[in-house]
């Protein structure tokens, strides 16, 4: 499984979850910056955008219950004929404190999912940690709250790498431009998930993650 070393784990067993859809009332804070030269090098090939894009996650409930995530794409895989009209995420870095929830992320998506400590406020401060490494986030909102609908996607390298599985997240809600200020520690993740302020949205609203399909 694509994964940096803050995201990889060597336990193979965890408590089942249902397939998707799923279905989570969310709280996120979600900031971009341009990519490093570290971001580009993790990138796992093809049309790539230099855009690095990371959330921080409250869901409220989902089919797995409450957990908290963070995750991370150092670069975004370019539209295209495999990845459809919108730029997609490329996630090799992803936590959650949900057992259940790590099952999900890599049996359904192909998401590296690893358990993770979670403390704080997602549309204030906020921060992620293992014995490994730490992310801390700081938001900011500013300006009028405005209706959001809309969906993200990913895209991840299938196991023998010839193929793509890419699924769609869509989001219906709330948003507000913020502020963000980031600090990260890690072995891969001070290269490339910038420490600083950043340009970010917080986001309040209904967020439904459909199946992976192979391109």
């Amino acid at each position: 499984m694509w994964s940096v070393p803050e995201s990889t784990t060597d336990r193979t067993e965890w408590p089942e979850s249902s397939p998707p859809p799923w279905r989570a009332e969310v709280r996120a804070t979600l900031w971009w910056h341009r990519a490093t030269d570290a971001a580009r090098e993790l990138g796992p090939g093809g049309a790539l955008l230099p855009v690095t894009l990371a959330m921080m996650v409250d869901y409220l409930d989902s089919p797995v219950g409450p957990y908290r995530e963070i995750l991370a794409s150092p670069v975004l895989r370019a539209p295209g004929r495999r990845t459809g009209p919108m730029p997609r995420m490329a996630v090799p870095f992803i936590a959650v404190d949900s057992e259940p929830s790590v099952h999900g992320g890599r049996v359904h998506w192909g998401l590296p999912k690893v358990l993770a400590a979670f403390d704080g406020d997602v549309h204030g401060v906020f921060e992620a940690s293992s014995g490994a490494w730490r992310v801390s986030t700081t938001a900011h909102p500013r300006g009028p709250r405005l209706p959001i609908a809309g969906a993200l996607g990913f895209a991840q390298p299938e196991e023998s790498g010839e193929r793509l599985l890419a699924a769609s997240a869509r989001l219906r809600g709330h948003l507000r431009y913020a502020r963000v200020a980031v600090r990260a520690e890690g072995p891969t993740l001070a290269d490339w998930l910038v420490p600083g302020t950043h340009h970010a949205v917080v986001i309040t609203g209904r967020m439904t993650t459909g199946p992976a399909k192979l391109r």
